[in-house]
């Protein structure tokens, strides 16, 4: 399946708050055939990174909205190197 990253832009998130949302995925991610794979997140920018093995974009936009209600500002397919 195809690997992909997303961004969210999220001033003021704390990695508390995003490993509570990453739960959520989980829990919902089976439903539409996704893995939430990673997650980072980087405070001082409000920035937080997911990385999704997911059939495709659409698929990993719909467990974080159905999820949490927050979609990604970005998502890139991405290949795994080495």
């Amino acid at each position: 399946m195809p690997l992909y990253i997303d961004i969210h832009n999220v001033p003021g998130a704390k990695a508390t708050d995003v490993a509570d949302a990453h739960l959520k995925d989980l829990q919902t991610q089976d439903r539409y055939g996704v893995r939430y794979l990673r997650y980072w997140v980087d405070e001082d920018q409000g920035k937080i990174f997911c990385l999704v093995d997911a059939p495709n974009a659409e698929a990993a936009a719909t467990v974080h909205r159905e999820a949490r209600g927050l979609v990604a500002d970005q998502i890139f397919r991405v290949e795994e190197g080495s």
